[in-house]
Formats: structure tokens, sequence, C-alpha cells
């Protein structure tokens, strides 16, 4: 038998098929075996720049002060004095109820009165004469020239002459007062503006009757001057705090898109509103309109800066947000109060960051204290994958 040649070429070969076997069951082995996610971290970095913290809110534009004008009385409207835009002085009437009717009912209160009158007059003069008698017959008595019996019923005659009188003369006050309600009511046909305004609205027409049987019916709304406006606000309960007296707020309404108003805070009011479950709060906005572009009812989106930061540390809210799973950061403990927990990368760990925020605008807050510099690179989102299958 031959002896086997050696070839070194050979042995290398052999060598190296040996070594891709291994690497290749170590990397089947470590695919199949291991059972940790991959992990993909998004993050967003520490800045430097402004944060303009504001509150949003929408609105009515509304007159400063307006009057609801109503009948006191029920009647057909005969004439109309105002319309739709006009401008209306104090004691000017700007609608008039058929009269007559009123008038036939002071004229019968007259009547009345006078007749009252005319009994009062009357029953003083019966009164005045049974007295007489009754005075005359008391001393008649006394000298014994006439019963006494007699004299006892004159005075009594003169005691109810007198009560008759009273009647009477109450019958006139009652009278005069139910000539003062018609003449009361008739003035009520006349419907004034008790201001100097613009007629807003108008609800009646000329030969329409209005019934004032338990409420007032409103005829008219006026506006005082519409040169001055309010914007009346829903704050939320959230924002309200932030909101001061004499703070400047800017809006705009849908008709003038591109054109800003300016205004300022008259008072935030304190009673309550409940919109849809949300508690709101009415943040009187005064704004002057001169030109009248400005018109009642008008939905104005308001903006209300309440801070102004410039050139501060600033930490995207994405990442106050974040929140990592146990898997991957352990059980973290919870901030103190007005601070937030931020997360950062470290070894293929997340570790918590303890800082205290300051304004924000929705998009940036304030880092007011911190471990964190400008450029620090912030997790704002853990993305995982399962393990591979063979």
């Amino acid at each position: 038998m031959e002896r086997a040649e050696h070839h070194p070429w050979r042995t290398a070969a052999i060598i190296a098929v040996v070594l891709v076997a291994v690497g290749l069951a170590v990397w089947r082995i470590g695919a199949c075996g291991s059972h940790e996610p991959a992990v993909r971290y998004e993050l967003a970095a520490v800045d430097r720049g402004a944060i303009q913290a504001k509150v949003t809110a929408t609105g009515t534009v509304n007159p400063i002060k307006t009057v609801q004008v109503g009948s006191q009385i029920s009647g057909r409207i005969e004439e109309l004095g105002a319309d739709f835009n006009s401008v209306v002085e104090p004691g000017q009437v700007i609608a008039q109820i058929d009269p007559r009717p009123f008038e036939a009912t002071v004229n019968q209160a007259t009547a009345n009165l006078h007749a009252a009158s005319a009994e009062a007059r009357k029953a003083r003069a019966q009164a005045i004469d049974a007295r007489r008698i009754a005075r005359r017959n008391h001393q008649l008595a006394a000298q014994q020239l006439i019963a006494r019996q007699q004299a006892d019923t004159t005075e009594a005659d003169a005691v109810a002459a007198e009560g008759t009188l009273d009647a009477a003369r109450a019958t006139v006050i009652q009278a005069e007062a139910a000539l003062e309600s018609a003449k009361l009511s008739l003035s009520y046909t006349k419907i004034v503006s008790p201001i100097h305004g613009t007629v807003i609205s108008r609800t009646v027409d000329v030969g329409q009757t209005v019934a004032a049987s338990f409420n007032a019916p409103i005829l008219f709304l006026i506006g005082e001057d519409l040169t001055k406006m309010q914007v009346d606000t829903n704050i939320a309960e959230a924002d309200v705090g932030r909101l001061e007296q004499g703070m400047t707020a800017t809006f705009t309404v849908d008709a003038y898109p591109t054109r800003g108003f300016r205004g300022t805070i008259r008072e935030v009011r304190n009673a309550p509103q409940n919109i849809q479950n949300v508690i709101t709060y009415n943040a009187v906005i005064d704004v002057a309109n001169p030109d009248l572009r400005l018109k009642p009812g008008m939905t104005a989106n308001v903006e209300v800066v309440y801070a102004n930061r410039k050139d501060v540390l600033r930490v995207p809210n994405v990442a106050l947000r974040f929140r990592p799973p146990v898997a991957l950061a352990g059980k973290a403990a919870p901030p103190p109060l007005g601070k937030k927990l931020v997360w950062i990368e470290r070894a293929r760990r997340l570790v918590p960051v303890v800082i205290e925020p300051g304004v924000s605008d929705g998009t940036y807050t304030e880092l007011v204290a911190g471990a964190l510099v400008e450029g620090d690179r912030l997790v704002t989102e853990a993305i995982t994958k399962g393990p591979r299958n063979t």
C-alpha cells in the first residue's frame, strides 16, 4: 500500500469549512434561542429657542349693553317708528299700538270718577245735615223738650251718614286709581326706546297683535353703542387661571379672515357654564369698533398670550408624553409634584431624567431645571420587534 501524499491546501480548506459550519451553528442557535426583542428608538433633541404660551378659545361678538324692548300691554301694532339698523334716541317712539281701546277705557274711568265724586259730595251734604239735626236734638233732649230716644235716633242717623260719606270718598279714590291705571295703559301704547343705540333686531310688523298675558313679548333688541363691542369667550377651567384682567387678546372673525382684531380682557366672570360636560368661564374682552366692521353675533377665534420666553432651553412635548415599556426601563419612581420624567438611552437601557417644566406652546416646553443640556437626545418612541422564526 502506497502512503497518501500530504497536501497543505487540502488541510486549510477543511479547517475553513469547519469554521464556517461552527459559525452557522452559533448564528442559528443565537437566532433561535434569543427571546430579547430588537428595539429601535425615536429621538428628539433638546434645543434652544423661543416659547410663546397662549390660551385659545372661541367667543361671540356682542354689544357692551343691549336692551330688550317689549310691550306691557296687548294690542295691534298700528305703526312702526324704527327698523333694523335704525339709530334711535331715548324717548323716541319706535312702535305704536292701536290706542283706541285704551282711550275708551280712560274715558270710562273718567266718567266713573265724576260719578263717584258727585256721590261723595251728596254724601257729604247728607252727613252735614244729619250731624246738625243730631246736635239740635241733643240740646232739646237736655232741656226735656223731646224724648231721649229721638235724640239717640238722630245721633245714629248722623253716624250712619258719616259712614256713607267715608265710603263715597273711598269710591272716589278707587275711581282715581282706575283712571290713573287706564292712562298708564294708554301711555304704554307708545313703545319708546330707553337708550341711544342701534336696532339690532325687530320681531313685529304693522298689523300684528302682541299678547302680554304672562310675559312681556320682546319687540326690539337695541345695542347701545356699536362702536364699542365686547367678545364673550368660553375659557376652559384648565386655562382660566392663566388669564388676568388687563391682558391683551387678539382674535379673528370669519368675515375678515386676514384681519386681526385686538382687545383687552375686562373681567373673567366667576359664573361657571357647563358646555357638553366641560366647565368654562366667560372672559369678557373689550374691543373698539369704530368702522362698525364687527357685527353682533360674529364668532371670534381668540388668542391670549400669557407668557413669552426667548432663548430658553426647550424640551419637545412628545418626549414628555413618552412612557416606556417596563421590560425596557424597569419600574421608575414617579416624579415629585410639579416635576416630569423624560428618558434617555444608556447602554441599551432607558434611564429617566427628572426635570422641572415651565410654560408650553403645545409643541415645546420650557426647561426650568434638570440634568439636560442643549443637544441631548430624548426618547420619544420605542419600536420593538419580536424574535425571528426559523
